[in-house]
């Protein structure tokens, strides 16, 4: 047999209990081509298994549907002036309760600090769960409360980015609520900046560290 053939079969003789000896075929089995799961699409062809922008946009939509169904209820009920907005802002349902022809918008609805506010925005995202069976990240305003505060809470961000900047040391602002946090992190994070939230509620607040 030639150097070729034992390549794809080898002898080997292996001795028995009496002495004797037999053979033993080992055959080589060239390997094969693991099978893939992956199909390269074909141009032009979408792909199906992820889901589209629109369809994405659609869920925010239903979302604010909800929460607008809600939120009307919930102002006939306690005999309240205002109308609904619903918009998406970014990857989530925006809805706002504004002033309407009838009257303005109660600003207990907001309270102090903003705490009712959150409390509804809460409740809101409850009920949007509920109906949908999909846990909600909605954003809940009322009489441009979080419009106004976004503004001042920006203010405050890059007076405290500035001396961190020029001392090239943290900076520990007052506490703030989530929304209020997110704000201050994304004005962070645009000034090349590293920024981390300590403490539990209600004194939770955001720490703003050198680059």
């Amino acid at each position: 047999m030639t150097e070729q053939d034992t390549s794809a079969v080898d002898q080997d003789r292996s001795s028995t209990g009496d002495g004797s000896t037999q053979d033993v075929s080992i055959v080589q089995v060239e390997p094969q081509e693991p099978a893939h799961d992956v199909t390269t699409p074909v141009a032009g062809q979408a792909k199906v298994d992820e889901p589209s922008l629109t369809t994405a946009t659609s869920l925010l939509e239903r979302e604010g549907e909800v929460a607008a169904d809600f939120l009307e209820q919930l102002l006939d009920i306690a005999d309240m002036d205002g109308d609904i907005d619903v918009d998406v802002d970014g990857d989530r349902a925006a809805v706002a309760i504004v002033d309407s022809e009838e009257g303005r918008v109660s600003r207990r609805l907001v309270g102090s600090d903003g705490k009712v506010l959150e409390a509804l925005q809460e409740l809101t995202r409850l009920a949007v769960q509920a109906s949908t069976g999909e846990r909600s990240r909605l954003m809940l305003d009322v009489a441009g409360y979080r419009a106004e505060r976004r503004a001042a809470v920006v203010t405050i961000a890059q007076a405290a980015i500035a001396v961190v900047k020029s001392t090239d040391e943290k900076v520990a602002m007052d506490p703030m609520t989530a929304f209020e946090r997110k704000v201050v992190h994304d004005e962070v994070l645009a000034a090349g900046l590293v920024s981390e939230s300590e403490g539990v509620e209600p004194q939770r607040h955001v720490v703003i560290l050198p680059a």
